[in-house]
């Protein structure tokens, strides 16, 4: 374990990210993760061509035994070959076992570098992933394409083997008769000409089965995701039964698709094998002819039996990185996808401070050091603000004088956070849950549950906070996930915290509580909300009123109540519609 762990940390340590030109195609993105670990690769190519070799000795020690023992009569070099024989099989035996470990870490490397690569571009698109591409697409690329990119890594060593092998069985057999040596040449290219259609039909039908796979896998996410609200709409059988017909669909194409490759399996298998009778065949004439010894027609099966591993290996590399080709282009295709924000790297840095934060467009002026609340008749509206002012799209927004787009993300993200209730909770413990991406402080934890007001629902759970919240907090109730959401959110402890409806699944005594427990919390930091409730909006040090998503008017909830008509109606229908509920 601990070489495990000290492996794991060189990788860590020596992980550099693609360049562009590297994820400009599949073929240059494999050849990365082939280029990131040349060394071991070299290795492994090396293992796999002295394995292979190595495979010819025996038939060549076979041959001297009986031509020099068994029909000379010599019994003293009948053993000393059979002894060679056995050494020379010890030395293939380790050789073998050390070509399979370095292809195994070949492969779990690829793996590892191309999940790495992945997240960090996932993370890097932020919420722009949802909208760029679909959560099947994502998982299918995750679980199914990986593998099968790292799988296709590992015909490094078997494939260059194959091919260093078959030259030298073949200059071999020339010594022995240029007519085998030229069957055995003109054959096994001729074996590969065989499959090429069929690997060309795996890269053309594979890519559109692909695509569906992802689609289908993102309705079933969906499915999932929605459950609870199907159930409630009586939906659930119907979108069930759409998903069963799709999924039959796919899978009778799925049949289609898998048609050419598994005729590959098959011809990997069957030519070999007919090519080695034919190659035998003739060699068994050659012997009646007495053209060449009884020996060198055994030695002859033993070298063209020799062959089925590399011609074999050869065929299934060729299907392996058609394979390949197909899952690296939906890889590279994520990896291509730019965030919709200008910049990424960022050459200014933010004032200090708390603001202000201006959104040009809506024309809203956030004030350093309050509690403002944003309020429209269309929630969308203010929620737009709120995605300019965090860089979560295009935007010309502005802290303090400076373009927030113009701001390095990572800079922006440690003083800035957006808090919406369809942020993930991902598994783990209930601090790991609040605590986030920063390391878990009990005190500092304690503190952001107690302002978030969700001290009942750590208690309620068995164990507190070391009580286990399974990935998207399913088993707790939507007000509980939204205090967890807003807990994880202060614990961050922003300059500036914009929070969307942070109180719109809770009842109205938690929801004052609430609004009290942020004041205190956030005295002298800027916390915008986008709300319509009247307990928050009392609240909030200013209010400012959108229509047609322009600011409009802006004050106190009582001068709003008092001066602007419009603000009046939203906020009594929403009184309204509280009461009748």
């Amino acid at each position: 374990m601990p070489n495990s762990h000290a492996s794991t940390d060189r990788l860590a340590e020596g992980w550099v990210p693609p360049a562009p030109r590297d994820t400009s195609g599949p073929f240059r993105f494999l050849l990365w993760l082939a280029r990131s670990q040349a060394r071991r690769v070299a290795a492994g190519a090396a293992l796999g061509s002295s394995w292979m070799v190595g495979l010819a000795v025996p038939p060549w020690v076979l041959s001297h035994a009986v031509d020099d023992g068994l029909v000379a009569g010599d019994t003293a070099a009948l053993v000393t070959w059979s002894v060679v024989l056995v050494v020379v099989s010890m030395l293939i035996a380790v050789l073998a076992i050390s070509r399979h470990r370095t292809m195994t870490k070949i492969r779990m490397d690829a793996s590892f570098r191309t999940v790495r690569t992945v997240v960090r571009h996932t993370a890097r698109l932020g919420s722009a992933l949802s909208r760029r591409i679909g959560t099947g697409e994502v998982v299918t690329i995750g679980i199914t394409d990986v593998q099968i990119v790292a799988q296709s890594l590992t015909v490094t060593g078997p494939g260059f083997g194959a091919v260093v092998a078959y030259a030298v069985v073949a200059v071999v057999l020339f010594t022995m008769s240029p007519l085998l040596a030229l069957v055995v040449l003109a054959g096994v290219p001729l074996l590969a000409a065989t499959v090429g259609p069929l690997l060309r039909r795996i890269e053309s039908t594979g890519g559109d089965y692909r695509v569906d796979v992802g689609l289908l896998t993102t309705r079933l996410v969906d499915i999932l995701g929605g459950l609870r609200v199907l159930n409630g709409l009586g939906g659930k059988e119907f979108a069930a039964g759409r998903y069963r017909r799709q999924s039959r669909e796919l899978v009778e194409r799925g049949y289609r698709v898998g048609s050419p490759a598994s005729w590959v399996s098959a011809l990997a298998s069957g030519l070999p094998a007919l090519f080695l009778a034919a190659v035998v065949w003739l060699a068994a004439r050659m012997t009646a002819q007495g053209e060449i010894t009884i020996g060198d027609l055994v030695a002859v099966y033993g070298y063209v039996a020799v062959l089925v591993v590399p011609v074999s290996s050869f065929i299934e590399s060729g299907g392996e990185i058609a394979r390949a080709r197909v899952a690296a282009r939906r890889i590279v295709d994520l990896l291509n996808l730019r965030p919709e924000r200008d910049s990424l790297h960022g050459v200014i840095d933010l004032p200090a401070g708390c603001g202000p934060l201006a959104d040009p467009e809506s024309g809203v002026l956030v004030r350093p050091g309050l509690l403002t609340a944003l309020v429209s008749a269309r929630p969308d509206e203010a929620i737009a603000v709120v995605e300019r002012l965090g860089r979560f799209t295009r935007t010309d927004a502005t802290w303090a004088g400076v373009r927030v787009d113009a701001v390095a993300a990572d800079q922006l993200r440690e003083r800035l956070v957006v808090a919406d209730n369809n942020a993930e909770l991902f598994a783990g413990t209930v601090r790991a849950a609040v605590a986030g991406r920063f390391e878990p402080d009990d005190k500092r934890v304690h503190a952001a549950v107690q302002t978030a007001v969700a001290e009942d629902v750590v208690e309620a759970l068995p164990g507190g906070l070391d009580a286990p919240v399974t990935w998207g907090a399913s088993t707790l109730s939507g007000g509980q996930r939204q205090r967890l959401r807003l807990a994880r959110a202060l614990y961050a402890a922003p300059d500036v915290l914009l929070a969307v409806e942070p109180t719109s699944a809770v009842d109205a005594l938690t929801e004052a509580a609430v609004v009290d427990w942020l004041r205190v919390a956030r005295r002298r930091l800027t916390t915008v909300v986008t709300t319509t409730s009247p307990l928050v909006l009392d609240q909030a040090d200013e209010v400012i009123f959108l229509a047609h998503g322009r600011a409009t008017a802006s004050g106190t909830h009582e001068e709003l109540l008092r001066d602007n008509a419009a603000y009046r109606d939203l906020v009594s229908r929403v009184q309204d519609g509280q009461a009748g509920s």
